[in-house]
């Protein structure tokens, strides 16, 4: 083998010490995210309801209605996505579509009277789930995790997603 082969066999096998650690974070990320997301659907599923279309509901219970747009890049779906799971919703009486005030082109979505009872009954019990299984974490830790996370986002070029607090 010459030496260019055995470079190249080499650094496939074994990546330098910062691709081997931010392989190994990229790892522990996903693992994190998928055991508290498997908490968070777990929850809402009890209510039959998905993840997505909780967020739909989570947003516009605490924003207010939105335009749809706006919606969609808050729970980071599609723009077919948003509009599947706002019928969705809507087939269930939990959200309705309303005219946007000085533009007739777009709608905004917007919680009824019974999609916001059914978030002010769930969103404190969803949110007790999350605080559980983010346990591990101290006070401190959590508000570094997120500056990290902030960090991450912009890292890979996530510029446009809305701060999460």
């Amino acid at each position: 083998m010459n030496q260019t082969n055995a470079a190249a066999s080499v650094s496939a096998e074994a990546p330098d010490e910062e691709t081997a650690l931010a392989l190994r974070t990229w790892i522990a990320l996903a693992r994190a995210h998928n055991a508290v997301s498997a908490r968070a659907t777990a929850d809402v599923a009890r209510h039959d309801l998905t993840v997505a279309e909780f967020g739909v509901l989570e947003a516009l219970y605490h924003k207010g209605p939105m335009l749809l747009s706006e919606v969609q890049r808050r729970i980071l779906v599609s723009s077919g996505g948003i509009t599947y799971l706002v019928d969705r919703l809507e087939k269930r009486g939990l959200v309705e579509r309303r005219d946007c005030p000085g533009d007739r082109r777009a709608r905004l979505a917007a919680l009824t009277t019974a999609g916001e009872a059914l978030v002010r009954q769930i969103f404190p019990e969803h949110a007790a789930v999350i605080r559980e299984a983010l346990a591990g974490l101290g006070r401190e830790e959590k508000r570094q995790a997120v500056r990290l996370l902030h960090a991450v986002l912009g890292g890979a070029g996530a510029a446009g997603v809305p701060d999460v607090g």
